[in-house]
């Protein structure tokens, strides 16, 4: 697939080297075809990593699809140059008038945080009301996930004994949607994060398909009945060594963080950890595109 992002984007380079089909928006504007317009609600630190990741899994379609970067507006991000959030993000009040194909809100450091003293929860509700009616539909990430499942359903999180952290495997509980379609009955995914959600809750809301959990029987995929909502608990968008760099983090900050499961060879933090999730994640965003996306959405908007 095309991804149309601006011509200076710094990941941009990077899409390139991989062999990823990257457009810019004067080639775009030739094509004589409807996009499917994603925005994407980065919430997370370092925000190019993200990008990066979420851009990668975006590039595996033959649908051209044009991206949004969207900042909250009532926060200050500090790990992030103003230029760049200037440069290649847009508040809630620069795209609330238009109407998106699809939504990607992406996870954030801190879910040990009541959501409402999050000091940017009533931005993030705005926009996720307004969602209900100019989205078709949303894929909500790790702590994006369970704002969406408190905001959206009633459904808070609970805090774990200590953080889940590592590669864990899931399976599939229900193989009828098509968003698991290609997928293993054995598959690993990455965590991070200090809370849960309840699996009972999920699975006592008649609203709410609970699709794929943990060894641990936690949730994993959640998809709302309607499509509308896809909530993914853990970070199939991870980089291999992404754990890595957040384990190195939580030690130089002296935080008693356990090494991550399943993770380092050998559980030696010296040796190169592999990726043993790539083929699953982008299956998940394909799918999600084609199904949940391109052959739900209008082709003109109303």
């Amino acid at each position: 697939m095309p991804i149309n992002v601006p011509k200076r984007l710094p990941v941009r380079d990077e899409l390139k080297r991989e062999k990823i089909f990257v457009m810019d928006e004067d080639r775009a504007v030739t094509q004589d075809i409807r996009p499917l317009n994603i925005l994407i609600l980065n919430l997370m630190p370092e925000k190019e990593k993200t990008e990066l990741q979420i851009l990668r899994l975006l590039g595996n379609t033959p649908l051209q699809v044009n991206i949004t970067f969207l900042r909250m507006a009532t926060h200050q991000s500090k790990n992030v140059s103003k230029y760049h959030l200037d440069t290649f993000y847009k508040t809630f009040d620069h795209v609330k008038q238009n109407r998106f194909d699809g939504m990607i809100v992406t996870g954030a450091p801190i879910e040990q945080l009541d959501f409402e003293d999050v000091d940017y929860w009533n931005e993030l509700t705005e926009i996720m009301d307004w969602s209900k009616q100019n989205v078709t539909s949303c894929l909500h990430i790790c702590w994006g996930a369970q704002a969406a499942l408190y905001y959206h359903y009633g459904i808070d999180k609970h805090a774990l004994p200590k953080k889940r952290f590592g590669i864990y495997k899931h399976h599939i509980l229900d193989r009828s949607k098509t968003l698991l379609r290609g997928f293993d009955e054995v598959f690993h995914a990455p965590h991070s994060r200090y809370t849960e959600v309840s699996k009972e809750a999920i699975e006592q809301d008649s609203r709410l398909s609970l699709l794929s959990t943990t060894y641990d029987d936690e949730a994993f995929i959640i998809m709302s009945n309607d499509a509308k909502h896809i909530m993914i608990t853990g970070h199939l968008e991870y980089d291999a060594t992404t754990l890595a760099d957040e384990y190195t983090r939580d030690i130089d900050k002296g935080l008693d963080t356990e090494m991550p499961k399943n993770y380092f060879p050998n559980n030696n933090a010296n040796e190169e950890p592999l990726n043993t999730w790539r083929s699953h994640s982008h299956l998940l965003f394909s799918n999600w595109l084609n199904y949940y996306v391109y052959q739900q959405t209008p082709f003109v908007w109303e």
